[in-house]
Formats: C-alpha cells, structure tokens, sequence
C-alpha cells in the first residue's frame, strides 16, 4: 500500500521523545488552591511583568466609599450603592467613557459605567513573587474560570513618572549587570547559558535568569556577583520553553511566538498531538525555536480530538460498493477520508458520507446521500 505522507521513513514516537515537554524548572512550583470565579475580585485585570512576559490576575483592594468621577454629585448615588464597596482607580487612571454613554442617562448611570475601568496599557505597581515591581495592564478578564489563588495579586497603585524614570534607569544598570554576570560565568566555566538580568522598583536585588540542562552549583558564582553589586544577588534555573517566553522570537509561522505573544501559560505537547492532527512527524517542523515541540499543537489539540470522534480511524476496514475498503488518511480540517480498496482504487470521500451503526463505521451510498 503507498504512503502519502512526506516522510516515508518517519521515526517513531520513541525518537521524538526529546522533542516532549519536561516539566520545567519554573512550572514545578506548588500550585495554590484553584479559587471559585464568583469569589473573585470585581474588576479582575490581566498584568504582565516585563522582565519575564509571565501574566497575573489582579485587582484594586476595595475602599470604604465610592470615588465618582468630576461632574458627578453626592446627591446621584443611592443609599445602597454608597455603602457597597467597590473596586476603585484613582481618578487619573479612570478611563474617559463619555463617548460610549447615552447623553439622556442620569448621572448616576453615567458613574456606574465610568467607574472603576483602568486604560489598557497602564503601568502599575504590584506585589510579584519576586518582589514590588512595575507591570503593565493588559485589561479587564470578563470570564476568568477557575485559577489559583497565587495568580491573583492586588494593584498598589498606578505607576508614577518617578517609577517609570526609574525602569528606564533601571535597564540600563540590567545591560551592564548582564554583561558583568556572563563573564563571570564564563571564568566559572560553568554550564549554563544567562538569559536576562532584572532589577526590582524598590528592593535592592537583582534577578538572573539562566538555562541548564541539569542543576547547577552557583554558589561561588553567587559570591563574586555579591562582590560586585553589594545587594542581595537571586539566581532563578529556567526550562528552555521558559527562555522562549522570555526572550521571544519568531517562529516557523512567520508570527512572534506564542508563548510570548499569545499566552505564557505552558501547556504539555505531546507526540500523539502531531499525530492526531496528521501532520508529518519531522523534528525540524513540528518544533519551535526553544528546541520543544510547537506550543500551537496543543492550542489546536481540542479542535482536532473532537471532529476526530466523528470520523472513521486511519486503519479502519469495511465494505464499500461490493470491495473492502481501509482508510489511509483522514483530515479533520476539511473533514474528508482518503480510502484505498482492494482493488486498488483510491477514493476521497466527505465525512458527512460516514456514520457509525452495529458496532462499525459505514458508508451511505449516494442516493441515500442524495435523499438526505
């Protein structure tokens, strides 16, 4: 039987192993509890930290009364919502939202609708695991689901020009800290590969992130860093799917990578993805610039798995118009079935020809396609 695939000595799922994800250094952490979506904070934000791309979830903690915006009197807020607490900006972070409210509403409407919602983009100052620092608000999370309780952070304040004066001070100290760091490695002869330095806005610690295949004994690197900069040093061991986040990048679709454009939540990839979507088990395509198969797999998994369950397997025999018939390929996307007969023909058929009855999967002859 001929193979129609582009790779007619393609290895086995065994080969590609490597191409796995591992767990991650990073993504060993304990998770927190998951938190229910109707105990959470109302408006829920999605911040990202700079220095790593990774997101949180947070919120301004509520205050005891009600901050309306210019124009807007005591006099047009009810007893109920004056004592309900709220989630609240400061007022120079309130996006303007006259333009989106209806000129005939009351005062009170026009509060409601106006309160609260932070400019996308904003920088803010939030409590990291790693310390204070400035992040940028990406908007609001209408629909959260289920999340731990450690990606939820509240949001001390919007960042002043003083905070940001100090980020851009702060990346030129990050180069030369880099640089100091790289040499220092490279006098340790140590195996690992540096990938970014980082200060905090109001802690005197600098942050360096670095990749290794296997653990490694940074402690006399630690001391001559400590050494140089006099502040507390803290060195963080990253998987290569975490370098890709970091860093970023372009990948083989032409499109920055996903991992750090689209979502940096590292989900597993595995083989069988590939396979369940048809695709050639080339190490060279199916992988990404971090070495790891291609995050979009698993993004597309889902979409796959299901039309799949409405489709005959690659493998499957029965009888068509008086010959046996097995399926050689079946493609999800435009939801077709290539089956190769005993006599030789090959046919394309539409998945809608296929249903599944006794225990088998059948094929409705044309009138009966026809009369349907």
């Amino acid at each position: 039987m001929s193979d129609y695939r582009d790779d007619h000595n393609a290895p086995t799922e065994e080969e590609l192993g490597h191409l796995e994800d591992s767990r991650d250094i990073e993504s060993e952490r304990p998770r927190a509890r998951v938190t229910d979506p109707r105990e959470l904070p109302r408006p829920l934000y999605r911040i990202k930290a700079m220095h790593s791309n990774e997101t949180f979830y947070a919120y301004f903690p509520k205050t005891a009364t009600a901050q309306m915006p210019e124009g807007a009197g005591a006099e047009d807020v009810t007893e109920d919502e004056a004592a309900e607490p709220m989630e609240l900006a400061p007022a120079a972070a309130v996006v303007e939202e006259a333009a989106y409210i209806d000129l005939d509403a009351d005062d009170a409407e026009a509060a409601k609708a106006a309160r609260g919602l932070i400019e996308k983009r904003a920088m803010v100052v939030v409590p990291t695991r790693y310390g204070r620092d400035v992040c940028e608000l990406q908007g609001i999370v209408e629909e959260p689901g289920q999340i731990g309780k450690d990606e939820i952070v509240p949001i001390e304040r919007i960042a002043t020009e003083d905070d940001l004066r100090k980020v851009e001070s702060n990346r030129e100290r990050e180069a030369k800290a880099f640089e100091t760091c790289r040499l220092k490695i490279v006098a340790r002869n140590l195996p690992m590969k540096l990938v970014s330095a980082h200060y905090l806005l109001e802690e005197p610690k600098v942050l360096f992130y670095f990749s290794a295949e296997s653990r490694v004994d940074f402690r006399e690197l630690v001391k001559d860093l400590v050494a140089v900069f006099k502040i507390r040093i803290e060195l963080r061991q990253i998987g290569v799917r975490d370098e890709a986040r970091v860093t970023g990048g372009c990948g083989v679709c032409g499109r920055v990578l996903c991992c750090h454009g689209v979502t940096d939540k590292l989900v597993p990839v595995s083989i069988k993805m590939a396979k369940d979507q048809n695709l050639s088990l080339n190490s060279m395509k199916i992988s990404g610039p971090c070495g790891r198969l291609l995050c979009c797999l698993a993004y597309e998994y889902g979409f796959y798995h299901e039309a799949r369950r409405e489709l005959p397997a690659e493998g499957a025999r029965f009888q068509y118009d008086g010959v046996l018939f097995r399926v050689i390929e079946v493609n999800a996307l435009s939801g077709s079935v290539k089956m190769a007969g005993e006599d030789g023909r090959l046919l394309d058929m539409p998945s809608a020809r296929f249903f599944y009855s006794d225990g088998r999967w059948q094929v409705k002859e044309e009138e009966e396609e026809k009369e349907n």
